[in-house]
């Protein structure tokens, strides 16, 4: 090793290595040691992993290394996680019929073990709480409408909220009264946040079929569209916000994609740039979270209601002196007919999908080709949540299974990892569907037990 390259060309070289090859690289000599530590190569490498670590003020006073090295140790303690390993904590009464995480979603930025969520409840609130306290830290007043929908910006530590009669606020979860209002016509049944280079925005889908974009926090309008003439049902964002997925599950209504740009800054006169996507009775979709331009639906045909999965690949390209959309199909199947239809799906690498089916957890290939399936919970699986790293599934039974994707050999598989069975002070069976979520320390749990009571169940690694 006598021989020693100038930085520029090993920096080229190491650009190309995975993180532990990285790390064996460091230990050859000094010179290898000082270009292994650059910055610039650990926060590519984090970009690769978690496409939501964009930007650099998140990460304190840590280095990008020691961020990727953080964030992989807690990834293995959850991984390996057994309940004994789970701090329980459990709050009681009207608590919830939404949740996100208001900061914690995903890695734990500058350092902080703290996990903050935020849940609406049926009594016309807002609530936000320490997870690994178990304790409420802030509730808003009393709203005049009900609560429909719920989105957080955990970047920014600010949660959005739009009420039935389609009034559209922002909070901080620390004031008492909504740093902004937007009042939507007609009633809203979609919301997305969408946090891109020039900055936060808002999308509202609502029942005329309009999508508004609204700057954050001022939730000044943008742009109007108008989309479909059904509601919108559905809002993505794909993972590196050059798109925005729009549908509605009104059988007559075709998928669209739109150009988040054209959103952003529309042209006055000119329509933003989209495309339909001919695929109708859409009722779910997902980006692959590591395959920004790739999404899949699930959609329901025919008389018995078949289920299909379908995969585009979405471009732009410039013909005639304009650029339009091209969306091209890599794949697509139907389920077997003795198969029970999924409610809920998820992605992972854009080859995979996972699915909900009865009891069963399957991991499936874009093609239609079944890796996996899973057979860890008693009862019909109610709600799936999926993200890049975790996949949490509930029963009716309450109880909750982790997996987590692993990234070994030609596939991305899902290794289960724990079971947890919700022993509370309540022992009724659940009359509603029981909902998760999840960052790498903390797991919250809504159990719905009638229309006005549910339990809110969180469970924190002991760190």
């Amino acid at each position: 090793m006598a021989l020693q390259l100038p930085d520029l060309p090993t920096l080229k070289i190491f650009s190309f290595l995975d993180a532990f090859s990285l790390l064996q690289a460091s230990q050859v000599n000094r010179e290898w040691n000082r270009v292994a530590e650059n910055d610039h190569l650990w926060r590519n490498l984090c970009l690769k992993k978690w496409s939501f670590c964009n930007f650099s003020k998140c990460l304190g006073s840590q280095t990008w290394k020691q961020f990727f090295l953080k964030q992989t140790k807690q990834e293995y303690q959850m991984a390996l996680a057994q309940p004994e390993d789970f701090i329980f904590k459990e709050a009681t009464g009207n608590l919830g019929i939404r949740t996100a995480y208001l900061s914690g979603n995903g890695p734990t930025m500058g350092g902080r073990e703290k996990s903050i969520i935020c849940t609406v409840s049926s009594k016309h609130m807002l609530y936000a709480w320490d997870v690994q306290e178990g304790t409420m830290i802030w509730s808003s007043p009393v709203q005049q409408s009900s609560i429909t929908h719920l989105a957080t910006l955990p970047q920014l530590h600010l949660a959005f909220t739009v009420d039935l009669e389609g009034t559209v606020k922002v909070w901080n979860c620390q004031d008492q009264d909504a740093l902004a209002t937007f009042p939507v016509s007609q009633a809203c049944f979609s919301l997305e946040v969408c946090l891109t280079k020039d900055g936060p925005f808002l999308m509202v889908g609502n029942s005329e079929g309009d999508i508004y974009t609204l700057t954050v926090p001022e939730l000044r309008g943008v742009s109007k569209v108008h989309a479909f003439k059904y509601t919108v049902d559905l809002l993505h964002c794909s993972p590196d916000k050059k798109w925005v997925f729009a549908s509605g599950t009104h059988q007559n209504i075709l998928p669209r994609v739109f150009f988040t740009e054209c959103l952003l800054k529309p042209s006055e006169g000119k329509s933003p740039l989209s495309l339909s996507i001919p695929f109708s009775s859409c009722c779910r979709a997902c980006w692959a979270p590591r395959r920004t331009s790739r999404i899949t639906l699930m959609y329901r045909r025919g008389s018995s209601k078949k289920t299909g999965f379908t995969t585009f690949d979405l471009m732009t390209e410039r013909t005639g002196g304009r650029t339009v959309i091209q969306a091209h199909q890599v794949a697509t199947f139907l389920l077997p007919v003795h198969m029970e239809s999924p409610i809920w799906m998820g992605a992972s690498d854009g080859n995979m999908i996972v699915f909900e089916s009865g009891p069963y957890l399957f991991l499936f290939t874009i093609s239609g080709h079944q890796l996996q399936r899973f057979e860890d919970h008693q009862r019909t699986i109610g709600n799936l949540w999926a993200d890049s790293l975790h996949v949490l599934t509930t029963s009716m039974d309450d109880s909750l299974h982790v997996y987590m994707w692993e990234e070994e050999g030609r596939y991305p598989y899902l290794k289960s990892c724990c079971h947890l069975e919700h022993i509370g002070s309540d022992l009724t069976p659940s009359c509603y569907v029981s909902k998760a979520i999840c960052d790498n320390v903390s797991i919250v749990c809504v159990v719905s037990k009638n229309r006005e009571s549910s339990i809110l169940v969180m469970y924190s690694l002991h760190t």
